[in-house]
């Protein structure tokens, strides 16, 4: 095939390390925007990143040559050096994440979800939310290892 089209619509979420509330309230749209310039640096999209003190959602759209491993890792490696750059301490990231496919038909609801995520956080928690989302999408796990 001489042309690749690719529509990888990824909604990717994680936490602080511990799920501690190491993130600032007022920090939070800087945050945002750093991961945005991240996404664009590196040759794919960051369509909503939302979030909390202790957890990051982004939908991200995934050129043919991007891995998502690559991608979470660019990510997360160059936000949690912004983070200490900024604002000193151990900001640190947890190891893992969750990445969930989604439909172009749900991008519109998808990022709508993203970008009430403080709202959503006022009556849901994190570890609940992200169990939530492994069983809607049929992944198996065991429990000791999610929280880690």
């Amino acid at each position: 095939m001489s042309h690749t089209y690719v529509s990888d619509l990824v909604h990717c979420v994680f936490s602080t390390k511990g799920r501690r509330n190491a993130i600032k309230p007022e920090k939070l749209p800087q945050l945002w925007s750093y991961l945005g310039g991240i996404a664009r640096k590196n040759g794919f999209k960051a369509i909503a990143i939302g979030g909390t003190e202790n957890h990051v959602h982004i939908l991200l759209f995934l050129p043919a040559t991007m891995p998502l491993a690559k991608a979470m890792q660019l990510l997360k490696g160059g936000s949690s050096k912004w983070m200490n750059d900024t604002a000193p301490g151990d900001f640190a990231w947890q190891e893992g994440y969750g990445a969930f496919t989604v439909g172009i038909s749900q991008q519109t609801n998808t990022t709508a979800y993203i970008n009430s995520q403080a709202e959503h956080h006022r009556t849901h928690g994190f570890e609940d939310e992200f169990l939530a989302f492994l069983k809607k999408h049929a992944i198996e796990y065991d429990p000791k290892y999610v929280w880690g």
